[in-house]
């Protein structure tokens, strides 16, 4: 049986215990065994991090240490799957670069803040992850973030969408979705998630049940293949 550590925590306005309840029964509909954690030293025990086959971080505005850190980034590195969504899992640590190294991007604005309608666009791409879904509009908060150039986006949503001091600046692109890998591992990430009934938008839900799936898809092919992590190990200073 696949398995699955949910870590939830940190600022309770992104509703983490709604969020988390969801996901675990996604995710047990699928025949995942699945563990709900709220505290951070979850992360300490690195031999049961490299057993799982997928760590969802549902952690918003926290810090956390070197010791709880260091196991989830070598854990996903062996191959186990990070998937999130929103400020739970790209504003989980403002401090560390680590972090947001691994995981594609960070939270740094949100013009309009919440109730802001915009329409989310699948993009043309090869992933699974988005194959028949339309676009979609909703109404919520709109992330602008900093990208991991690195990262495959799946979908996307025209920035600026309200005005501001960054509205004078051309129109982008913002990712609303998107892929990375981590050594062996596999990292989704999707911006939406401010509040739970999000999710209660097929196309949103659809989006995380793939994604989840897609990255504890990295372990067993980790496994497979006979990977491991060690083949990346350096003696530099990365962070």
């Amino acid at each position: 049986m696949k398995s699955c550590l949910i870590v939830r925590g940190g600022w309770a306005g992104h509703q983490p215990v709604e969020v988390s309840q969801r996901f675990k029964r996604i995710l047990e509909k699928e025949g995942f065994s699945v563990e709900i954690s709220e505290t951070l030293d979850t992360f300490l025990d690195a031999e049961k991090l490299k057993s799982l086959h997928l760590i969802i971080p549902l952690w918003t505005m926290g810090e956390i240490t070197d010791a709880q850190l260091n196991p989830v980034i070598e854990a996903a590195a062996s191959g186990v799957g990070i998937a999130g969504c929103h400020g739970g899992m790209c504003d989980a640590f403002r401090t560390s670069v680590a972090w947001q190294f691994m995981t594609g991007g960070n939270w740094v604005s949100h013009p309009g803040g919440d109730g802001v309608e915009y329409e989310v666009n699948i993009l043309n791409t090869s992933s699974g992850i988005t194959e028949g879904i339309s676009d979609f509009t909703v109404n919520t908060e709109h992330y602008y973030l900093h990208i991991d150039p690195a990262v495959e986006v799946l979908a996307a949503a025209k920035f600026p969408s309200v005005k501001w001091y960054h509205s004078t600046n051309k129109t982008v692109q913002m990712p609303v979705v998107w892929t990375k890998r981590w050594g062996h591992g596999r990292v989704f990430y999707n911006a939406l998630g401010h509040h739970d009934d999000i999710f209660d938008i097929p196309q949103a839900q659809e989006l995380m049940r793939r994604g989840f799936l897609w990255a504890a898809e990295g372990r067993d092919i980790a496994i497979a293949q006979g990977l491991s992590a060690d083949e990346f190990a350096s003696d530099k200073q990365m962070f």
